[in-house]
């Protein structure tokens, strides 16, 4: 199946007794070879996702691809993906296989009901630009489901205004009608408790987390919720993670375990972690 690194070549190198895929040319995704191998899949919903996520190894990054600075619409990118829209192709895709619709219209359909403030597009402000406003969104709409309380997680409060703060470089927050509705959708967040696992907690209830359940890693940035995310991943008794890594320039499986890589990362204060409804 052409879901992973194209035939341009991909290598696979060793760290830590981890083979990492890293993309030296180009990457290629085929929906029809992908529904050929997937449309007879009998795995549980949640199994789906750590092998339609490792399917992406070697898919190269790039930020803002959904800014488009024009009227606000569904974008869809198979190609690239910044750690936020990995996340959402995977989930959509295994919503597809699951619901056994695998077809482009299927899968915007989930996109778009996933991307979106109650599956609407509404201008710029519908989307779910901020990570902890996505989940909240998808519990509502019982598309995951929270784990704060089963892994200890710590309530906390945070003043959310990332991106009005910065609206100069949001070409949509320019207009007044936006930045309003965005000025107040940060309010509405930012009087909502954010559970934090601490990352002194990971390393006591990491037994608890499950292959392919989300994590989100909690900063301490003035005005942001949430600095990356990625999949849950066990490989050989040990968790890792599966993400579109900045660093690293592409989709890959996490060198470092989690705690490592929580240990590592002065800027995140903990994990949020969510896991999808059967």
């Amino acid at each position: 199946m052409r879901i992973g690194p194209s035939a341009d070549r991909a290598l696979g190198i060793r760290e830590n007794g981890l083979i990492i895929m890293k993309q030296e040319k180009s990457f290629s995704f085929n929906l029809p070879d992908f529904k050929k191998q997937f449309q007879r899949r009998r795995l549980p919903l949640r199994g789906l996702v750590p092998e339609i996520g490792s399917g992406f190894l070697g898919a190269p990054y790039q930020a803002a691809t959904l800014e488009s600075g024009r009227k606000e619409k569904l974008i869809v990118n198979f190609a690239q993906f910044d750690c936020f829209t990995f996340v959402e192709t995977v989930l959509a895709l295994a919503k597809c296989v699951a619901a056994g619709k695998i077809s482009l219209p299927e899968f915007r359909r989930q996109l778009q009901f996933m991307r979106y403030r109650h599956g609407i597009i509404d201008g710029y402000s519908s989307r779910l630009h901020y990570f902890t406003d996505w989940l909240h969104d998808s519990f509502q709409k019982k598309i995951m489901q929270d784990l704060s309380a089963e892994l200890a997680a710590v309530p906390h409060r945070k003043k959310i205004n990332y991106l009005t703060a910065q609206r100069q470089f949001h070409h949509a927050l320019q207009e007044e009608q936006e930045l309003q509705k965005m000025l107040l959708l940060e309010k509405n967040i930012s009087r909502r408790i954010l559970r934090i696992i601490p990352t002194d907690e990971v390393n006591r209830q990491k037994g608890k987390i499950k292959n392919g359940d989300l994590i989100a890693f909690a900063v301490a940035q003035d005005g942001l919720d949430v600095g990356h995310v990625g999949f849950a991943l066990w490989q050989e008794k040990k968790l890792h993670f599966l993400h579109a890594s900045s660093r690293e320039k592409g989709v890959v499986i996490s060198a470092l375990t989690l705690v490592n890589y929580l240990r590592q990362n002065k800027k995140f204060t903990g994990i949020m972690a969510a896991r999808l409804n059967q």
